[in-house]
């Protein structure tokens, strides 16, 4: 049992010092509407605003 236990926290700090090693990637996410698109199109409508409000998350808009 105690080298079960002295194995656990070896390992448990051996991840902890290989997690910080690695940054954590950025992720950018931009603001809802067409004036932060890139490529912002022609027409926009209550629809794909609320859509576009809505991502990322997994429930759809209570507005359809």
């Amino acid at each position: 049992m105690v080298r079960f236990l002295l194995g656990a926290a070896i390992a448990l700090y051996a991840y902890r010092a290989w997690s910080r090693r690695r940054p954590a990637p950025r992720q950018y996410v931009r603001d809802a509407g067409p004036s932060q698109m890139r490529n912002p199109p022609r027409r926009w409508d209550m629809v794909d605003e609320t859509v576009d409000e809505s991502f990322p998350a997994s429930d759809p808009p209570g507005t359809y």
